[in-house]
């Protein structure tokens, strides 16, 4: 799984708004986050359109969630800026046939997307704030292997 930039720019903006206790401006995350001003807003435009931040005009203008944050999956974000969770040659798994040899790879497909859903689906931007995170999140990080990339 590749986690896009657009994607890791948008979650650590919508934590840097979990956080906040008034609304920020692009420019004030990007500086938080240490992010690109430009592209950031670019994505802040996406997560309003997906209804996960609200925007606010006038002098104390500038983002805020939309709804609270124990509220909001990270899948969602994800989503709203990258699409489908896992695709296949940009279509969904359950979509994709495969004959001989290859009749059970979507299978296969299926299976990584619904093991994907059950981190992401169940992940709240509050638990990721708070560091509280769900047990079988953390499960999955007590295991070695989880931190060995392998090539």
């Amino acid at each position: 799984m590749q986690i896009a930039a657009k994607v890791d720019y948008g979650v650590r903006a919508m934590l840097t708004l979990a956080t906040a206790d008034r609304p920020l401006t692009t420019e004030e995350i990007a500086t938080l986050q240490g992010l690109p001003s430009r592209f950031l807003g670019a994505i802040m435009t996406d997560l309003r359109r997906a209804e996960l931040v609200a925007s606010q005009r006038g002098v104390s203008g500038g983002y805020r969630l939309a709804r609270p944050a124990s509220t909001i999956l990270l899948a969602e974000i994800m989503r709203a800026l990258d699409g489908p969770l896992a695709g296949v040659r940009g279509e969904r798994p359950e979509k994709v046939v495969y004959e001989g040899a290859a009749s059970s790879l979507q299978d296969v497909w299926v299976a990584a997307r619904a093991a994907l859903r059950m981190v992401l689906d169940h992940v709240t931007l509050e638990q990721v704030a708070t560091g509280k995170l769900p047990k079988a999140v953390t499960d999955f990080t007590k295991d070695p292997q989880a931190w060995i990339t392998i090539r």
